[in-house]
């Protein structure tokens, strides 16, 4: 019996596959996009600004860069999960 091709679902060009979530979140009064990075996806080790340790390769996390496109690459921030969640809560460590 032959084997069926199946497609693989297109891919919106303008999002990398390895971001897996996108939405738009209020972050000190300003838009935010924010993307959930997976684990098999997250290979560089970054630094959370919620909490200031490091994300290890292999962590899933979120990005969160300002919806204003403001700033490029250098506006992305790299956050762990939780720490994104209670970034109202606590503010960023320097």
């Amino acid at each position: 019996m032959g084997r069926k091709h199946r497609r693989e679902p297109e891919r919106n060009a303008d999002r990398p596959a390895f971001f897996t979530y996108r939405d738009v979140e209020n972050f000190h009064g300003e838009d935010w996009i924010v993307q959930t990075v997976t684990g098999s996806a997250a290979t560089k080790t970054y630094r959370c600004p919620g909490c200031d340790h490091e994300i290890r390769p292999a962590t899933p996390h979120v990005v969160a860069y300002p919806a204003q496109g403001l700033g490029g690459v250098d506006a992305r921030r790299h956050w762990h999960k939780p720490c994104w969640a209670a970034r109202h809560h606590r503010g960023p460590r320097h």
